[in-house]
């Protein structure tokens, strides 16, 4: 797919592995709106000639609310990256349970209602696509995350069956599974981190060559160890 021109939605652009996609999409010259909750950084990056919307993708309030905002608006690229974390261990302490509600309808909710609200628009472009970043962890869990690894897990189940469905439309279905990446949600991760903008450039490329699955960094090693025993990858994961 050739970007110059495209009109793309970017959910979570305003920090992280969004914000530098952002920034990589503009380069391609592509038209990037994209959401995010923090009020400075949206105007740092509307400051840098982006459309920004405020969400909180974390509600069914939140999500409704930038359904109505784009309702007038042509996309040919939706890139569901917003994503959020929850500690759920009973090791160290009972969980909040609307904690866990909150990151559920932000890292699967809000990406299929996306999805069905704009699928009817995409399917007018000459071409599009929908992004699902999910995670390494969508393989294989770890045992500190369970509510963050469900939801990765259950975005690539319907990604995978969303690709079937549209397989012969006009519309990509990309997965990004990216490695544990330096970001704010990581920061109190000891493991070793692909930066932001490396991870980035894997995306930008996977959409160009309109591939089904983009496995990055070490979460290749993963599905190489997954193909050969589904067992042995699960033991290693749930001793994080």
């Amino acid at each position: 797919m050739i970007l110059l021109d495209k009109n793309v939605l970017l959910t979570g652009g305003s920090a992280g592995i969004g914000k530098e996609l952002a920034i990589l999409l503009k380069r391609e010259g592509a038209n990037v709106t994209l959401t995010g909750r923090n009020t400075k950084r949206l105007v740092e990056m509307e400051n840098q000639g982006f459309q920004v919307i405020e969400a909180d993708l974390s509600t069914e309030k939140g999500v409704n609310n930038l359904i109505s905002q784009i309702d007038s608006l042509e996309f040919d690229i939706l890139i569901n990256n917003a994503g959020q974390s929850v500690d759920h261990d009973f090791r160290v302490k009972i969980p909040n349970p609307l904690s866990a509600d909150r990151c559920i309808y932000a890292n699967l909710q809000a990406p299929i209602k996306l999805i069905t609200s704009l699928v009817p628009r995409l399917s007018e472009r000459p071409e599009a696509a929908i992004v699902n970043v999910t995670s390494g962890l969508a393989i294989a869990p770890r045992a500190a995350g369970p509510i963050y690894c469900a939801t990765k897990a259950g975005l690539r189940s319907y990604t995978m069956a969303l690709r079937k469905q549209l397989e012969k439309t006009n519309i990509d279905v990309i997965e990004i599974l990216p490695p544990v990446v330096e970001t704010q949600m990581t920061a109190g991760q000891n493991h070793s981190k692909m930066s932001p903008v490396t991870c980035a450039e894997h995306i930008i490329r996977a959409i160009k060559n309109s591939v089904d699955e983009a496995y990055i960094g070490q979460t290749n090693v993963l599905r190489w160890v997954f193909s050969i025993s589904p067992k042995l990858a699960q033991k290693i994961m749930l001793r994080f």
